[in-house]
């Protein structure tokens, strides 16, 4: 390897090594059928990089309006248009250590309508699939309108009201994960939550141990997992 490659070698090791940002794949797909515009959307993905990646929770006008290339004032009305519909707020917290009062932003209004936006797109192809439901099997029309459509949002709420407090974005991707990639039937996630409020470990690690214990042991269903848990817990 020569100098110049040990040069390109280390600049990309001192790039990687400043971090990442994570984005719900569900917020780039839908932001424009939310009304976000390019400018808006890359707004928010900056405040995004500015917590994650460097543990700044408020940057200001001026420290976005460099990184963006436009003024303070551009940036300061973008924020205003992001707060004014709802995807955009300013939390006040206390620092627990320091007993100091801070601010930050938080943009779960942002995927909750993205949400939204998510759900209203498959119904509608539902309803434009129909005309070609014959070429389709019933487990595939069954998974096309219910996971995304129909459970996510209700799943959201339901965490949302055992929890006692909004979902984060990863929160929120989690549980879209479950539904979309693990494949965990709703009414499982369910009864997972429920068993989680049952234990007192309201956290979503908890309950994602729960569900590979139940997929490990071929539980499908809350009867199952009823009955498994009631084993487990030396009931029989």
């Amino acid at each position: 390897m020569n100098a110049w490659q040990e040069g390109k070698m280390a600049g990309m090791t001192a790039a990687l090594s400043e971090g990442g940002v994570f984005v719900p794949g569900i917020l780039l797909r839908t932001y424009r059928e939310v009304g976000l515009s390019d400018a808006e959307a890359m707004l928010m993905l900056q405040l995004m990089s500015y917590r994650q990646a460097e543990g700044n929770e408020f940057p200001t006008p001026e420290q976005l309006a460099a990184r963006m290339g436009v003024t303070s004032q551009v940036i300061g009305q973008l924020l205003q248009r992001l707060m004014k519909n709802g995807f955009l707020m300013i939390d006040e917290r206390i620092d627990e250590s320091s007993g100091i009062q801070y601010e930050r932003y938080n943009w779960q209004g942002w995927l909750m309508q993205a949400v939204a936006a998510l759900e209203d797109k498959d119904a509608a192809a539902e309803v434009l699939g129909g005309a070609t439901q014959s070429q389709s099997t019933p487990e595939q029309h069954e998974q096309q309108g219910s996971h995304q459509a129909a459970q996510i949002p209700n799943l959201f709420k339901l965490f949302e009201r055992e929890f006692g407090r909004p979902l984060s974005p990863m929160e929120c991707e989690t549980i879209s994960s479950w539904l979309d990639q693990d494949h965990y039937p709703d009414e499982l996630i369910r009864f997972a939550l429920k068993e989680a409020v049952f234990a007192g470990k309201l956290h979503l690690r908890y309950i994602d141990r729960i569900l590979i214990e139940w997929s490990r042991n071929r539980v499908t269903n809350p009867d199952e997992a009823r009955e498994h848990s009631r084993r487990f817990r030396g009931g029989g």
